[in-house]
C-alpha cells in the first residue's frame, strides 16, 4: 500500500507510523529521515539543503520535494510506502500526485488523525524522543519499559527544547494553516481515512489498521 499520515503536532503519527509499517510491511518515509540521511551522507540535495539549515531557513519546496522522490525511488518503495512529513502543503501534494501520475501508481490512502488541541498539547509536553533512532514516547500514555532508555535501540531519550506549551500551540496554528487544507484536496480522491486520535493508541491503532485493511480489500 502506498500511504500518507496526517495529524497536527502531538497527534501520534510516529507511533502509529511504527504499527502500519510493521502491519503492510513497508518502509517509513519521514522527511525528517530523509534530511539526516542525506546530510550523513553528504549527497548532493542533503549539502543543499544543509546551506539553508545552517542559516536557519527552511529547505524550500523544490528542494524538498526532489529529496522525498529520490527517496522514492528506492527499492524497498516499489511496492509501497508510508508518508510522514510530507506533503506538508498544497503546493507539495500537487508535485507529489504529479510525480506518482508519473510512475502509474497514485496514493491508497490518507490517514487524518484527527485530535483535539488541548490534548495534543498534553501529549507534546509529556514527550519523549530517542536521540538514536528518532523513537518517540511519552511520560503517561506511551511510556519507556525503562525510564530514559529507547525501547527499540536502546538510545537515550530526551525533551525537545520546543516541546512546551506556548511553541507547541504555534505550531498546531501553522498545521492547522498551511497542511489541513490537504484533507480537502485529497477527499476529491476519495482515499481519506478520518481517526478519532482523541483515544488510547491501542485504540487509535485497531481503527486505522482496519481501515485501511478495508481499503486495501477493494
Amino acid at each position: 500500500m502506498r500511504i500518507l499520515i496526517l495529524g497536527a503536532p502531538g497527534a501520534g503519527k510516529g507511533t502509529q507510523a511504527t504499527f502500519i509499517k510493521e502491519e503492510f510491511n513497508i518502509p517509513h518515509i519521514s522527511t525528517g529521515d530523509i534530511f539526516r540521511e542525506n546530510l550523513r551522507n553528504e549527497t548532493e540535495l542533503g549539502l543543499k539543503a544543509k546551506s539553508y539549515m545552517n542559516e536557519g531557513k527552511l529547505v524550500p519546496d523544490d528542494l524538498t520535494i526532489e529529496l522525498v522522490k529520490d527517496r522514492l525511488s528506492w527499492e524497498d518503495a516499489k511496492n509501497g510506502f508510508l508518508l510522514d512529513g510530507f506533503p506538508r502543503n498544497l503546493n507539495q501534494a500537487e508535485s507529489l500526485t504529479k510525480f506518482l501520475d508519473e510512475a502509474g501508481v497514485r496514493l491508497d490512502a490518507v490517514v487524518d488523525i484527527e485530535t483535539d488541541k488541548d490534548a495534543l498539547v498534553k501529549r507534546i509536553c509529556g514527550r519523549r524522543m530517542c536521540k538514536d533512532c528518532g523513537a518517540s514516547f511519552h511520560v503517561e500514555f506511551n511510556p519507556p519499559k525503562q525510564e530514559g532508555v529507547c525501547d527499540h535501540c536502546g538510545g537515550e531519550l530526551y525533551t525537545r527544547d520546543d516541546d512546551n506549551e506556548e511553541t507547541v500551540l504555534k505550531r498546531i496554528g501553522v498545521y492547522e494553516k498551511e497542511t489541513s487544507p490537504l484533507i480537502e484536496y485529497y477527499d476529491r480522491f476519495g482515499i481519506v481515512l478520518k481517526i478519532d486520535g482523541n483515544r488510547s493508541v491501542d485504540e487509535v491503532k485497531a481503527s486505522i489498521i482496519d481501515g485501511l485493511k478495508g481499503k486495501n480489500d477493494r
